[in-house]
């Protein structure tokens, strides 16, 4: 039996996945968390084998939290479920520590195939996932700018281009405004960019404008 623990902050989503599993007598949902803390909250109470993780939640989310949870839980197996189609989150969330990376539009015929294949100990990404992590191991210079960003600065740029304040990134991030803004100036530098129409520009240009979900 492979015991999850759904972590969503919408109802609907956790509701279409459990809907989607409830006909597998293999798997089985123990328990539900709607943010980051608690689902740390719900690992740590134990009898878990699998986690099901959306990338996009309030409060602690994506990296971060596979970070956390890696370092608690080092042995249990995460699959990231998101709104993000593209391949530069599936590639960080699967640098951070998760085992698989599914779109949530693709769930409903993916889903059990996933879980399956992560509780043998084999990973689940698609060929193109795959594919960006091969380009990951080539010189820095054949590289897009946007890789170069660490994690925190790829989630501080994400907001950027999404319109957030400095103020409202700090808040969500539990960062110093001054933090925030230091961070803006490093992204700028990176990337070889003036300034925030420039980055916004470019994620455009790259489909890097993430959507909450």
């Amino acid at each position: 039996m492979i015991r999850l623990l759904i972590a969503d902050d919408h109802t609907i989503m956790r509701e279409g996945l459990k809907r989607i599993l409830e006909g597998e007598i293999n798997i089985q949902i123990v328990a539900e968390a709607v943010d980051g803390l608690d689902a740390l909250q719900k690992i740590r109470a134990g009898g878990i084998d699998m986690v099901l993780l959306d990338l996009s939640m309030p409060g602690r989310s994506g990296v971060d939290l596979i970070r956390q949870i890696r370092e608690e839980m080092p042995k249990l197996p995460i699959l990231i479920l998101t709104m993000h189609e593209e391949e530069q989150y599936a590639v960080r969330a699967i640098r951070a520590g998760a085992n698989g990376y599914l779109t949530k539009e693709s769930a409903g015929l993916e889903l059990v195939n996933a879980i399956h294949r992560i509780a043998s100990g084999r990973p689940y990404i698609s060929i193109a996932v795959a594919e960006q992590l091969a380009m990951n191991l080539m010189p820095v210079d054949v590289k897009l700018p946007h890789t170069t960003l660490s994690d925190r600065e790829f989630e501080i740029f994400q907001l950027l281009v999404q319109g957030k304040t400095l103020t409202e990134i700090a808040d969500g991030l539990f960062l110093s405004v001054k933090t925030v803004s230091t961070h803006k100036t490093r992204i700028l530098v990176k990337m070889r960019m003036k300034n925030l129409t420039e980055l916004v520009q470019y994620a455009v240009q790259h489909q890097l404008i993430a959507h909450r979900g």
